[in-house]
């Protein structure tokens, strides 16, 4: 029986929730072509075809190879618009679901929201603007509601302040491994970003300053970058420039599947989570932050520090003399 490209995609999503294989790199025209034709034959009310596409249409394997990433990115969105509009009190507009996703051609944000828009089982979570295309608003309770994505978006969406931070392990960019473990005793912001993120380049000095105000006082960030996750054509050579321009001192790795899933299935970014020498998370930010904001949360828990520092050392001074 045939499936349409929607169902395809909801099994992918309800047996893996993970992302897809690496696509390499990008073939433009390839791409373009690709999006010209979904744009030109989405029909309001009726489904796509995935097997129509593959058997009728695109026959290559420069052509499957774009609608393989298409369909892994397509299954993404509704999390990650549901994601930004609980966490930012926003709506992303096409431009931020391009960079999020990675989708270079002009329009092809909006191809795969009017993709959504045409299916009549995927419940009306987005209203757009008509001539523009931008989303307007969004129903974050249609996607809790809908069995697809209700599951994960809950857990995406969870209060995190109070709770034990997940642990983790972290290639590095230099080659090392840093496990959660060896953070045991220290405050420290997990900051998750990418490359080609505006937002994560507006933050990125606030996070070098908060660096150098409280590094002496058992904290640090740790930057956890998402470009090999999120498949996106960033060398290492590229990210090392990137991280050695803005100054970085801190600890940076790369997100892996597991701990993108234990920290909620992150889909915005950035998304910083602060967590204190107990190794409970204290604050839990999605999107840009200023300085001020980062600073004031921060500062409680290293004069907690020096205080029980303080503390310890009078009370030893006060044994030995």
């Amino acid at each position: 029986m045939m499936k349409s490209l929607l169902s395809l995609i909801f099994i992918t999503l309800v047996a893996t929730a993970s992302p897809g294989r690496a696509q390499g790199k990008v073939d433009l025209e390839t791409e373009r072509r690709v999006v010209e034709y979904l744009k030109t034959h989405i029909r309001t009310g009726e489904r796509l075809l995935v097997s129509d596409l593959y058997n009728n249409v695109f026959k290559t394997p420069e052509e499957r190879k774009v609608l393989d990433r298409l369909f892994n990115t397509f299954f993404k969105i509704p999390l990650f618009v549901a994601q930004y509009k609980a966490g930012t009190d926003q709506v992303p507009s096409l431009d931020d679901i391009a960079r999020q996703f990675n989708l270079p051609i002009e329009g092809e944000a909006a191809v795969l929201l009017s993709i959504i828009d045409s299916d009549p089982r995927i419940p009306k979570f987005i209203r757009r603007d008509p001539k523009t295309g931008e989303i307007v608003s969004v129903d974050v309770e249609a996607v809790k509601k809908d069995r697809r994505f209700g599951r994960i978006l809950e857990r995406t969406l969870m209060g995190w302040a109070g709770k034990d931070a997940p642990p983790f392990s972290l290639k590095l960019f230099d080659g090392q491994t840093l496990n959660s473990s060896a953070l045991k005793g220290k405050n420290y912001l997990l900051y998750f970003w990418f490359s080609g993120c505006p937002p994560c380049a507006r933050i990125a000095p606030h996070l070098v300053e908060l660096q150098k105000r409280f590094s002496s006082s058992n904290f640090t960030v740790v930057g956890v970058n998402a470009d090999r996750f999120l498949e996106l054509e960033t060398t290492d050579e590229e990210r090392a420039n990137y991280v050695k321009k803005a100054g970085f001192t801190f600890p940076v790795g790369h997100l892996n599947k597991e701990m993108q899933e234990d920290y909620g299935n992150v889909n915005v970014y950035p998304t910083l989570f602060l967590v204190s020498s107990k190794g409970v998370i204290q604050k839990y930010y999605v999107n840009y932050q200023t300085l001020d904001t980062l600073a004031a949360d921060v500062a409680p828990l290293v004069k907690t520090e020096q205080a029980k520092h303080h503390s310890f050392t009078s009370a030893h001074q006060n044994r030995t003399q």
